[in-house]
C-alpha cells in the first residue's frame, strides 16, 4: 500500500502522526477515507456466508424500549430469517478476510498496525434502525461503511455498567458526545473502551477492522499450555526416609517441602516468550481450515511458475517472526536458511512475492511444501 493511500484512508496524516497522536488515545474521523468504496460482498452473499457452518456469524435483535429482552442467535443462520423487516435486525459474519480475497487485501490496509495485532475484518448487515445497542470493546477498531448510511454515536464515558439478564454486553447508562452519520467509504477509529451505539439508516453494511487484544490471563493461560508442552524437569518424587505418620491422611509438611522444590525448577526466559509469542500469534482460529491444492505440482514446475508468476499467502495463513525467535507460520516455528531470512521477511510483510526475480533453491524448497499443505497460492499468471 502506497503512502498516498495510506495518507487518504487516514484523513491526510501519516501512521507516525496517527500512532502518536490518535492510537488507544482518541477517536478518528475520515470523511471518504476510501473514495467509491461501497463493499466487498452483497447481501446474499453475506447471507450465504451466514447460513454457511463453517462460517462464524450473530444474528442480533435489539430492543432499545426493552434490552433486556434483545436476542442473539448464533450461526449457521437461517435463511427465512435474514428477510425479515417487520422490526430491526442485523447479522454480523466475522472473519470476511478468510473468505473473500478483497476483504483480505482490504484487512491488510491497516498493517500500519503490526499484524502480530491484526485479528480480522466483519461485515455487519442491516436493515433499517438495526443495529447492537450501545456498547463497548475491549480492542481498537477502525469501522468503515460500505453500502447505505449509519449514524454513530460514541462517548469516552467511565461508567461501563451493563444492562443485567441482557443477552449483548449492553451499557444501561449510554450518554453520546459526538453523534456522526457515515456513508459509504467514511471511516471511524474507535480507541478501546470508547462507547458506541450504531444505528442503521435504511439498508446497510459496516466493515470492522478488529484487533487482537488478549487480556493477561488469557497470555498466561496460553503460555502455561505452551510451556506445559515444551517442559522438561528431571527427577521422580522419593522418600527413602518416610517415617511413619500419626495420621495416614495427612499430606506431610516434607512432601509439600520436596514438591515445592521440584516445582521450582520450572524457570522460563525472555527467548521462551518469544517462541510463545511466535506460536500463540499464529495459531489458526478453530474454524480454520487449509485446504492443498487437488492436483499439485511438482516442485520442478512449482519453482518455474513461482519465479515467473510469484506467489502469496493464503489468507488463513499467518507467518510473523522476531529477531529472538525466527518465524512461526500457523502455530508451529520453522527452520529457515539464514540466506533465506530476507526473503521471507518480506514475504511476511507483504504477503506475497512478485515474479520476475531469481529465489534461492532452498527457499522455493521451503515454498512448496507451504503450497501442498495450502498455506500458499500460487498466483494467477496475468490475462493477455
Amino acid at each position: 500500500m502506497t503512502n498516498a493511500m495510506i495518507a487518504t484512508l487516514l484523513g491526510g496524516i501519516t501512521p507516525a502522526q496517527f500512532l502518536a497522536e490518535y492510537w488507544q488515545k482518541k477517536p478518528l474521523l475520515v470523511r471518504q477515507a476510501l473514495p467509491g468504496f461501497t463493499g466487498l460482498a452483497t447481501r446474499e452473499e453475506i447471507f450465504d456466508l451466514a447460513c454457511d457452518p463453517d462460517v462464524e456469524s450473530r444474528y442480533v435483535r435489539y430492543l432499545p424500549e426493552a434490552p433486556s429482552e434483545s436476542h442473539v442467535e448464533h450461526g449457521p443462520q437461517k435463511r427465512s430469517r435474514l428477510r425479515g423487516k417487520r422490526e430491526p435486525w442485523t447479522v454480523l459474519v466475522q472473519g470476511l478476510n478468510l473468505w473473500v480475497p478483497a476483504a483480505d487485501a482490504l484487512l491488510h490496509r491497516f498493517d500500519f498496525i503490526p499484524q502480530a495485532r491484526l485479528d480480522d475484518l466483519m461485515v455487519s448487515y442491516a436493515v433499517d434502525g438495526g443495529g447492537v445497542g450501545p456498547h463497548f470493546d475491549n480492542y481498537d477498531v477502525f469501522l468503515l461503511q460500505g453500502i447505505g448510511k449509519r449514524r454513530w454515536q460514541i462517548a469516552d464515558q467511565k461508567d461501563h455498567s451493563l444492562v443485567e439478564g441482557a443477552p449483548l454486553r449492553l451499557l444501561r447508562d449510554f450518554r453520546p458526545v459526538h453523534d456522526w452519520v457515515l456513508e459509504p467509504g467514511d471511516l471511524l477509529y474507535l480507541p478501546p473502551h470508547w462507547a458506541h451505539n450504531g444505528i442503521a439508516i435504511g439498508e446497510c453494511t459496516t466493515y470492522s477492522v478488529g484487533f487482537k487484544s488478549p487480556t493477561a490471563q488469557e497470555l498466561a493461560y496460553g503460555f502455561l499450555d505452551w510451556l506445559g508442552e515444551h517442559l522438561c524437569l528431571q527427577g521422580m518424587y522419593a522418600d527413602p526416609n518416610l517415617t511413619l505418620q500419626d495420621n495416614s491422611a495427612e499430606i506431610s509438611p516434607a512432601m509439600i517441602e520436596q514438591v515445592a522444590g521440584m516445582l521450582n525448577g520450572i524457570r522460563w526466559s525472555r527467548a521462551d516468550v518469544a517462541a510463545f509469542l511466535g506460536s500463540y500469534l499464529t495459531e489458526p482460529k478453530p474454524s480454520v481450515f487449509f485446504e492443498p491444492p487437488g492436483e499439485p505440482l511438482d516442485r520442478a514446475a512449482f519453482a518455474q511458475a513461482v519465479q515467473a508468476h510469484g506467489c502469496a499467502l493464503d489468507p488463513r495463513t499467518l507467518l510473523l517472526w522476531s529477531s529472538e525467535a525466527g518465524f512461526h507460520i500457523n502455530g508451529e516455528p520453522f527452520a529457515s536458511n539464514p540466506d533465506d531470512r530476507d526473503l521471507l521477511a518480506i514475504l511476511a510483510h507483504r504477503r506475497r512475492i512478485e515474479g520476475g526475480q531469481p529465489l534461492p533453491a532452498s527457499l522455493l524448497s521451503l515454498l512448496h511444501a507451504w503450497y501442498e499443505d495450502g498455506f500458499l497460492q500460487l498466483a494467477e499468471k496475468p490475462a493477455q
